[in-house]
């Protein structure tokens, strides 16, 4: 049967597994997102899922400075074990992260960090720009909540596309690590400077001149 593209999507976000893969199960699950997700464990591809509630209190504090000092990141990234933490294909994931914040300047990790009272004020603005668009109420709450989640992609970490391959997300890639090297992992914490940051200035566009040096 032919498989939807937002289908392969959600069983990657809820799995971390690879996109042919999910595509394949959901094939063989006729679209059925819970038989497909049965299908990838069966398969030792959805080990991610039977991971996270692991405690994961090793790990590392990785620092990334990009543009000579004009923005620095810290961010705390755990794992299980002091031996995974010191691993390249570990480091590799932090400083990735690192980067990818530098670049995407998220405010918090996850939705779940937001402050409700945040949250409330951007949907009494967006409510507010809706009805001055002259779409009906009836409609205004539903627009409302599909503005929001475009809110929580804009400013959590998960689920901000991540900068190397906008295809995933990186909730998705974290999944995709927590498979692959077999423990529990978790962004806990970060912080991120700009140099002048509150202050008028010239708009800069982070995102390319991260990539520029990633490429280089």
């Amino acid at each position: 049967m032919a498989v939807s593209a937002s289908a392969v999507k959600e069983l990657r976000e809820k799995t971390g597994a690879g996109m042919l893969d999910c595509k394949k199960a959901l094939e063989e699950a006729n679209g059925d997102i819970t038989k497909a997700i049965e299908v990838l464990r069966e398969k030792g591809l959805a080990a991610a899922a039977n991971k996270a509630g692991r405690v994961a209190t090793e790990g590392v504090v990785e620092s990334y400075i990009h543009g000579g000092g004009r923005i620095g990141v810290l961010v705390e990234i755990n794992c299980e074990t002091d031996f995974v933490g010191k691993t390249d294909q570990f480091k590799e994931f932090a400083r990735d992260i690192a980067m990818h914040i530098a670049a995407s300047s998220p405010r918090y990790v996850a939705r779940e960090e937001v402050p409700a009272e945040e949250i409330e004020k951007e949907k009494e603005i967006l409510k507010a720009q809706a009805l001055n668009e002259g779409k009906p109420e009836k409609i205004v709450e539903k627009m409302v909540e599909g503005r929001i989640g475009k809110y929580y992609e804009e400013f959590c970490l998960l689920e901000q596309p991540f900068i190397k391959d906008p295809d995933k997300t990186i909730a998705t890639l974290l999944k995709e690590k927590i498979s692959t090297i077999g423990e529990n992992i978790s962004i806990r914490r970060f912080v991120r400077y700009e140099l002048g940051e509150g202050m008028e200035k010239k708009v800069d566009n982070f995102v390319e001149e991260v990539m520029a040096q990633v490429k280089n």
